[in-house]
C-alpha cells in the first residue's frame, strides 16, 4: 500500500521518526541505526511497511530495500510480529542475519527481549532456506561474532557500540580471542 515516503525529518526518537510530507507528519517505526541516521530538518527517504491491526496502522521504516525484505521474511514467521521483527533488525543486520542463519548462530536472535533459545533456532530453521546467503555473509570474520558480543557485553560496554565495533573488526582476526582484543582496541579509540 505505501512503499515508500520521502519527506523531511521534523523529529526522530531512538525507534520512531517523523517524516513531513507536505505537511503531513507520518510517524514510522525504525531501528536505532535508522533513528540515528535521521537527521531533524535534512530529507529522507523509507522504504515502509504498513502493519493493519484491527486498532492501529503502524508504519515502519527502512534505509534500504534489503532490509524491507528482510523485516518482511520475518514478519512472516508464526510468532514473530513487526515490533519482534524490528527488534531483531535492531540487534543484526540482514548481512549478520543471512551469516547466523548459514551458520545456525542464534546467539544474536536471543538478545532480542521475548526471544528464547527455541524460537531463535525456529527463525533459523524458517529462513534458512529463504535468505539467499553469499560467500560474504558465510565469511569467517563474521564466525563467532555472537561469542564477540557476549564477551563485551558482559565486560559492560553498551551492545550498540558493540555492534558497530563488531563489523570493523579485521578479517585477519580469526580466533575469538583475537576478534575480542581487536573489538576492545577498537572500542578504546571509540570513547
Amino acid at each position: 500500500m505505501i512503499s515508500t515516503i520521502s519527506g523531511t525529518v521534523r523529529h526522530k526518537d531512538l525507534h520512531v521518526v517523523v517524516v513531513d510530507v507536505n505537511g503531513v507528519g507520518y510517524k514510522i517505526f525504525c531501528t536505532t541505526d535508522t533513528a540515528l541516521d535521521a537527521l531533524p530538518g535534512e530529507s529522507i527517504l523509507l522504504w515502509t511497511y504498513l502493519s493493519v491491526r484491527e486498532n492501529a496502522l503502524d508504519l515502519f521504516g527502512f534505509l534500504d530495500k534489503e532490509t524491507l525484505d528482510t523485516f518482511e521474511l520475518l514478519i512472516g514467521i508464526s510468532g514473530i510480529g513487526p515490533k519482534t521483527a524490528l527488534g531483531i533488525l535492531n540487534v543484526a543486520s540482514p548481512s549478520m542475519l543471512r551469516q547466523a542463519v548459514a551458520t545456525e548462530d542464534t546467539s544474536y536472535l536471543t538478545k532480542v527481549s521475548g526471544i528464547g533459545r527455541k524460537n531463535a533456532e525456529k527463525i533459523v530453521l524458517e529462513l534458512k532456506d529463504k535468505l539467499v546467503t553469499t560467500s560474504a555473509d558465510i565469511d569467517k570474520s563474521m564466525k563467532g561474532a555472537g561469542d564477540v558480543m557476549e564477551a563485551l557485553l558482559s565486560l559492560g560496554y553498551d551492545e550498540r557500540d558493540v555492534r558497530e565495533v563488531i563489523k570493523k573488526i579485521p578479517k585477519e582476526a580469526e580466533s575469538a580471542a583475537e576478534r575480542v582484543k581487536a573489538a576492545l582496541k577498537l572500542l578504546s579509540q571509540h570513547g
